[in-house]
C-alpha cells in the first residue's frame, strides 16, 4: 500500500485503542525523567545529615549540603540532558525511533540503580559516583523527551494531536507528586524502624534511605520496557539513507487495518 495512504489514514483515523496506550508507554517515560530530576532535592538533604555532620569547610552548618555540592549534582544531570536531546534526538532520526527509545530506557534504568549503589560510603567516592550516574540518568532522560513527543504526535491524529502531547507531559506532575511522596514515605518508615530518634539524630541506616529514594525511580522505566519495545516503529519514519527519501512501510497492524478500511 502506497506510504501516503498510511499517512492519510492516520491523520483522519478516529481515536482507538491503541493512541490511549501509546499515551501511558510515552507518558511513564515523562513520569520517570521528572521523578528522577525532582527526587534529588530532597535527598541532598538526607546526604547533608549523612555525611556532613559535623558541617563543611566552607563554613556550612552541620547536617547541611553546601550549595556547591548541591548545584554539581543537580547541574549534572541538567547537563546529560543537554547531551541526551542531541545525540538520542539525531539517533532517533537515522535508527529508528523504537530502537533509540528502548535504549534510553535501559540506561535510565541502569543509572537510576548505579545512583543508588555509588560504589562506596565514604563522602567524597559517593559523591563523585553519583555525580557520574546522574549524568549518564540525564542522557537517558533527555532523550526520553525528544522521542516520547515524537512517537506520540506520529501515532496520533489530527484532530487530537495536541491534545494528547498534552497528555503525555502533564505526567511530568505525576512524577514530581510521586517523588515527594515516595521521600516521605521511605522516611517515615525509616524513622519507625529506628524508634523515632531525636530530630537532630541521625541513625546509620539513613544512608540506605536516599540511596532507596534513587532507585525506586527505576521502577517505572522497568515496567514499561516490554511495551515500548512491544510498540511498532512509526509510519512517518522515513529512510534518508534510499534514493529520493523513499519511505519505510513500518506501520503497525492497527495502521494497516485502518488504512485499509479507507
Amino acid at each position: 500500500m502506497p506510504a501516503i495512504r498510511v499517512l492519510t489514514a492516520l491523520d483522519q483515523a478516529r481515536t482507538q485503542y491503541y493512541h490511549f496506550k501509546a499515551i501511558v508507554i510515552a507518558g511513564m517515560g515523562l513520569f520517570t525523567d521528572s521523578y528522577d530530576l525532582f527526587c534529588i532535592a530532597p535527598v541532598m538533604k538526607l546526604i547533608g545529615r549523612v555525611y556532613y555532620t559535623s558541617g563543611s569547610e566552607d563554613g556550612s552548618q552541620p547536617g547541611v549540603t553546601p550549595p556547591a555540592v548541591i548545584s554539581a549534582t543537580v547541574g549534572v544531570a541538567l547537563l546529560g540532558a543537554v547531551v541526551g536531546n542531541v545525540v538520542f534526538g539525531a539517533l532517533g532520526d537515522r535508527v529508528g525511533r523504537r530502537r533509540v527509545y528502548g535504549t534510553c530506557l535501559l540506561l535510565m534504568v541502569c543509572s537510576s540503580f548505579g545512583s543508588g549503589f555509588s560504589v562506596c560510603r565514604t563522602r567524597g567516592c559517593a559523591l563523585t559516583s553519583l555525580c557520574v550516574f546522574r549524568f549518564l540518568l540525564g542522557v537517558g532522560i533527555g532523550g526520553d523527551y525528544p522521542l516520547s513527543a515524537t512517537i506520540m504526535s506520529e501515532f496520533s491524529n489530527k484532530r487530537t494531536r495536541g491534545a494528547f502531547i498534552a497528555a503525555v507531559f502533564s505526567m511530568q506532575g505525576f512524577g514530581i507528586l510521586a517523588s515527594s511522596a515516595v521521600t516521605m514515605a521511605v522516611a517515615a518508615a525509616f524513622d519507625r524502624y529506628t524508634g523515632h530518634p531525636a530530630p537532630h539524630d541521625t541513625p546509620e541506616c539513613a544512608d540506605l534511605a536516599w540511596r532507596i529514594i534513587l532507585m525506586i525511580g527505576a521502577v517505572p522505566a522497568a515496567l514499561t520496557f516490554y511495551w515500548r519495545m512491544a510498540m511498532p516503529e512509526t509510519a512517518r519514519l522515513w529512510d534518508v539513507s534510499r534514493p529520493g527519501g523513499s519511505p519505510v512501510k513500518l506501520q503497525s497492524d492497527e495502521e494497516e487495518r485502518m488504512a485499509a478500511r479507507r
